[in-house]
């Protein structure tokens, strides 16, 4: 990124408060940032605190021009709304991502489905989907109870890391990167070794 960038959306999504991994290094990574770019406006969005809602009929009811059912929905489809447009206007956007059950905790794909907007962040042509965010810089900070990574025993269960670049390039980011602590489920020692690990790979990359 260049000296020109001016915005920086900060997402978390862990459910554990002070004791998440991923929030630790998110808020490193985007200390980082900040560092890197004097200056950088910097959103903050904590999916566990103030979630987006699920989708559900009454909402695809009113994305097709139905009137809200009630006050709730509305002010729902209007936080909905306000992340899209927080998403878009950011120039880099640091998500906190701990994998969950194999994928990532509900409220991020909550949030993730009301940036998959056609005519916002993708569009479908002749040639198949065109991706309508491009431009942006995402960096995630995952964190994994165990190993999951290239050649590991349990690789393809993946579906946190792998849906998040694949759902990003959807949106036409190329610029995708993570930042990875794992085992941290596996004893003190490890956990520390994960975080530490993974924080000379945010200094190394800033570097």
């Amino acid at each position: 990124m260049t000296h020109s960038v001016k915005k920086l959306l900060h997402v978390d999504s862990s459910i554990l408060g002070a004791g998440s991994v991923s929030r630790e290094l998110s808020a490193e990574i985007v200390a980082e940032q900040q560092r890197r770019h004097p200056g950088l406006s910097v959103t903050y969005r904590d999916l566990a605190v103030d979630p987006v809602g699920h989708l559900s009929g009454a909402h695809l009811a009113a994305f097709q021009g139905a009137a809200p059912e009630t006050s709730a929905l509305a002010q729902d489809l209007a936080a909905g709304q306000a992340a899209l447009e927080e998403f878009l206007a950011a120039d880099i956007v640091v998500v906190g991502a701990p994998m969950y059950n194999f994928s990532v905790p509900s409220q991020l794909k909550a949030w993730i489905d009301r940036l998959a907007v056609a005519g916002k962040t993708f569009r479908y042509s002749e040639n198949g989907p065109v991706g309508l965010a491009g431009g942006k810089k995402v960096i995630v900070a995952s964190s994994r109870g165990g190993f999951y990574g290239p050649g590991t025993q349990i690789e393809f269960l993946d579906h946190q890391e792998n849906y998040l670049r694949g759902v990003f390039g959807f949106f036409g980011i190329s610029d995708v990167s993570f930042i990875r602590a794992e085992g941290v489920a596996l004893g003190g020692e490890q956990r520390a070794k994960a975080i530490a690990a993974a924080r000379s790979e945010i200094a190394q990359k800033a570097a």
